[in-house]
């Protein structure tokens, strides 16, 4: 008695290869949005330090510091990162520059928070749309719209 080989058909592996292709369609561009997404988080973390420094200064004069060096802080293109160019504050706005090694789709953008005070307490909100051109979907979620 002679054993017949058996594999897979042509048309089985052609079904594969193509739902492999169609889920790679879809996870791939998730994927390029979920990167640039934790290259912004970059900059909202170094914002935080400036928040720190402006809400400081706020609570010593009652009055925005007028640039990063009354502040206290380094100079704007001092503070940067792989994906962030400057950190600026002036006047009770924190404005992030993306650039550097930053995907294209940010490179050039701006994330801005500008301090709101309220009874004694300051609240960053970075909603307004006072020097923030980033698209919505690539802000972090208490930045969108």
């Amino acid at each position: 008695m002679k054993m017949q080989q058996r594999g897979f058909t042509l048309i089985e592996l052609m079904i594969v290869v193509a739902i492999i292709g169609i889920l790679a369609a879809v996870a791939i561009p998730a994927y390029q949005d979920y990167v640039i997404r934790s290259q912004v988080s970059e900059g909202a973390a170094l914002a935080d330090g400036s928040k720190s420094a402006v809400g400081e200064f706020y609570g010593h004069y009652n009055r925005w510091p007028s640039s990063n060096a009354s502040a206290g802080l380094a100079a704007a293109t001092s503070i940067f990162g792989k994906y962030v160019n400057s950190v600026d504050s002036s006047v009770g706005i924190i404005t992030v520059t993306y650039g550097g090694e930053a995907n294209s789709k940010i490179s050039g953008s701006i994330l801005s928070f500008s301090a709101v005070t309220n009874a004694g307490s300051i609240a960053w909100n970075c909603k307004t749309s006072a020097g923030t051109s980033m698209t919505n979907k690539y802000r972090p979620q208490v930045c969108r719209d």
